[in-house]
């Protein structure tokens, strides 16, 4: 009994479900504002929602792994599609992970879930990532959206094909040869089967694919540092400016580090003066964190 009232607790919370649509740092801040979940918390409600259909308890494991969909969906950075689209898929692949997932199977529902939302992620980068390659300059999207209906035939253009495609569409025929061999290629599925052909170029799903050994800890250790980060900020604040920039140019700079000698010459004191001072406000820097 004391289980099922700390599920149905949990469950009924006022839980907000943020929109990537709009202001994506905002969405991001306040997924990041979402506490995450024990594993005794997410255990009741996952066992809430398979055994009893409480959307409630669904919804609330959905919120509480926002975070790790934008976090996964950085990952993605580099294909040029909008972040705000990644996570909207991810977040997708997150929902039907908690649909599937059994809280009996000894994993956390971060690591179960990764997978779906990696498919989703990586079915909308195979969706849209050839188009975008496939025609970058003006010229090449002009031919991208003729070139099909302007071939006369299946299969290669002749040079006389070639030369009459140019000319109707205005453009060279080296960027129609071009367009042509990047409109022949055609997609690799996401996981297709290996090949015995050592030449053959490989699947999406082995450059894709996160070797990541425990997604979990990846989010954990990256809250960790923005909490690290929050801590160091405060414990800045209070410090005079001059004991301020002491730590700073000693300790946080990401130039070469100077010298004790360096600060006594610019504030006119003793080597042992900067020093203490040093000392002193590291000693309150620590008493800081350790609050």
């Amino acid at each position: 009994m004391e289980d099922q009232r700390m599920s149905q607790s949990l469950a009924k919370r006022s839980w907000t479900l943020p929109s990537p649509v709009g202001s994506l740092d905002a969405y991001i801040g306040a997924v990041h504002r979402i506490p995450m979940l024990s594993v005794e918390d997410e255990q009741q409600l996952a066992r809430e929602f398979r055994d009893q259909g409480n959307l409630d308890a669904a919804k609330a494991l959905v919120v509480a792994h926002l975070r790790f969909v934008v976090h996964v969906a950085r990952g993605y950075s580099g294909y040029g599609l909008p972040l705000g689209d990644l996570v909207q898929e991810g977040n997708i692949g997150l929902m039907k992970a908690v649909k599937r997932f059994d809280p009996d199977m000894g994993v956390r529902l971060v690591s179960f879930a990764v997978h779906w939302i990696r498919a989703e992620m990586h079915e909308y980068i195979l969706r849209n990532w050839r188009i975008v390659k496939v025609a970058t300059t003006k010229a090449q999207r002009k031919l991208f959206f003729n070139l099909r209906k302007s071939k006369k035939r299946l299969g290669w253009l002749n040079a006389e094909e070639v030369r009459t495609v140019a000319k109707d569409l205005g453009v060279p025929e080296a960027t129609v040869l071009e367009m042509e061999a990047r409109l022949s290629n055609y997609d690799v599925a996401f996981d297709a089967p290996g090949d015995a052909d050592d030449d053959a170029p490989p699947s999406p799903a082995a450059y894709l694919e996160d070797h990541s050994a425990d997604p979990y800890r990846a989010v954990a250790e990256a809250d960790q540092e923005d909490r690290d980060l929050d801590s160091l900020r405060n414990a800045m604040t209070q410090l005079d400016a001059r004991a301020q920039d002491i730590i700073r140019r000693r300790w946080l700079d990401d130039a070469s580090k100077v010298t004790l000698q360096d600060l006594a010459d610019e504030y006119g004191v003793s080597a042992e003066r900067i020093r203490q001072i040093e000392a002193s406000a590291l000693k309150k820097m620590r008493a800081s964190f350790a609050a």
